[in-house]
Formats: C-alpha cells, sequence, structure tokens
C-alpha cells in the first residue's frame, strides 16, 4: 500500500509494518515489531492521546482523522493523519488495531506558511466557518478594528460587530460565499471596539479543504473610511458651489446637479437624477 499501516495487539506492540511505513519513519520491521507503539515511538505530549484512541478501537470504538507527530529514526518529527481501526479474529473477537494514516508533514507546514502569510498582510483579513464563527482574524484587522484575537475567536462575525442595519446584507454575502457564489467589492460598515464606525471594501471567497469542501469563507477586506468621507466632502463642496454643476454618467444620464444648477434651471433633484440630459 502507499499509505503508512502500522498495527497493534491488544497490549499496544507493533505486529504491523508496512514497507510505506518503514519508508517514512525509518524503522525496520525488526526494530519495532514486538515494541510498545506508543512508548518508544510517539512524542511525550501526545502518549496520551494516541494511547486513549488505541484504546477506544481495542473497545469496537473506530476514530478517524485523528493528528498526531511521530518521531522519525532520525529525529525528525513528521504529522501524521490516522484512521485507528479494530482488527477482529475469524470469531469476531478483538486482537488488536490496524491504523491507516496519511503523512500530512507537508501540508500542515504549508497551511502554517499560509496562516504566516494572512496575519502580516497589509490588508484586514477575516474568517469564518461553516456556522459565521469567527476562526481568522490577522493583525492588521486586530489594528483596526482594535479587537484582538481572543476577544473575536469563535464569536459570530455578524451578530456581534456588524451593525443592525447590516447584518442581513453581510449574512447574505458569507451565505453565498458558503455556497461556493463569491463576491467583490461589497461595502459594509465595521464598528471597532472603541465605538467608531469604519467603511470596509471586501472580497468574500469561499474556503475549502484538502478534499474541496466548503469549510468556511476568507473575507479581505480594505479600509475605505477616508475615502468615502472624502467623496461626501467632495459632493459637499460641488452642491454649494455658487456655479451650476451637473454631471452625467457614460450613458448620459444625469447624476449631478447642484444647488446652483436647481436655482437657475428650476428643476429639482427627483425630477432630473437619471434622465437623458441631451
Amino acid at each position: 500500500a502507499n499509505a503508512p499501516i502500522f498495527g497493534v495487539d491488544t497490549f499496544g506492540r507493533v505486529n504491523v509494518w508496512n514497507k510505506c511505513a518503514r519508508k517514512i519513519v525509518g524503522y525496520t520491521l525488526d526494530e519495532v515489531m514486538g515494541k510498545n507503539l506508543v512508548q518508544e515511538f510517539i512524542t511525550n505530549e501526545y502518549k496520551d492521546a494516541v494511547s486513549t484512541v488505541l484504546n477506544l478501537a481495542l473497545q469496537g470504538q473506530e476514530t478517524a482523522n485523528f493528528e498526531f507527530p511521530l518521531i522519525t529514526k532520525h529525529g525528525v518529527r513528521i504529522e501524521v493523519l490516522l484512521n485507528a481501526t479494530t482488527r477482529r479474529d475469524e470469531q469476531g473477537h478483538v486482537i488488536g488495531v490496524v491504523g491507516i494514516g496519511q503523512d500530512i508533514t507537508g501540508r500542515i507546514a504549508q497551511e502554517r506558511e499560509y496562516s504566516k502569510l494572512i496575519d502580516t498582510a497589509n490588508a484586514p483579513i477575516f474568517g469564518v466557518d461553516t456556522k459565521g464563527s469567527v476562526n481568522v482574524w490577522n493583525q492588521c484587522a486586530r489594528k483596526l478594528v482594535g479587537y484582538n484575537t481572543d476577544e473575536v475567536m469563535g464569536h459570530s462575525l455578524v451578530k456581534e460587530f456588524i451593525t443592525e442595519d447590516y447584518q442581513a446584507s453581510v449574512q447574505a454575502v458569507l451565505d453565498k460565499a458558503l455556497d461556493g457564489v463569491e463576491t467583490a467589492n461589497f461595502e459594509f460598515p465595521l464598528i471597532t471596539k472603541a465605538g467608531a464606525r469604519i467603511e470596509v471594501l471586501l472580497n468574500a471567497t469561499t474556503r475549502r479543504n484538502e478534499h474541496d469542501k466548503v469549510i468556511g469563507v476568507v473575507g479581505i477586506g480594505q479600509d475605505i473610511t477616508a475615502r468615502l468621507a472624502q467623496e461626501r466632502e467632495y459632493s459637499k463642496l460641488i452642491d454649494n458651489a455658487n456655479a451650476p454643476i451637473f454631471g452625467v454618467d457614460t450613458f448620459g444620464r444625469v447624476n449631478v446637479w447642484n444647488k446652483c444648477a436647481r436655482k437657475i434651471v428650476g428643476y429639482t433633484l427627483d425630477e432630473v437624477m437619471g434622465k437623458n440630459l441631451v
């Protein structure tokens, strides 16, 4: 098999050790057969957890996707994803446990690098699981919003950190991303720990595991508070200018009509906005 497979008897002694296990861990059959798996090959901090998994399997309760480290013959730590299966004889009596593993060392290293990149990015990045609970909150998000990781992790993003008037629309964006439909350039407000309102431009991306199963949403944001304030100031200056100012979009429809234009021409905003100027 191209997966590391080992087995232990009812006393936890190794009695199965396939070629892939020998290749990954480095120990030969002679070096492991009859030895206690947990006591001799599992790191101290995981001895109790691995013993529990093996004992459960000896009682008929199998465990899937259990992560634990093994130390190779050369002292290198490798990460293993394990399925522990009860082993029975022809009469149905439990005679041990068979563990089918997967070396996930590379994957975990990649995930750690990915997490580091997210945490140190110069844009606010947050993530939620499939229930909407925060599970990613990078340094920029902490700096911008004021809440540290302990204050947000596991909490509902929408219910606890989004203004009430935007909760439904933000929830809709998250739900769409959980269905695989991503959203770009969505604007919404966040309330900081100090009570200030900041405006965020968000790209919501579906997050998947190695089996392509949706496990949540990652939001990459941009603080546009200053930009929006600038735009409002610009609009105010235009509206209060002592010269008639109008604007049209790419289709020639009126989208700017200041006070002076209203005063001179006589048409109100409602009468001109969206109409073709020409």
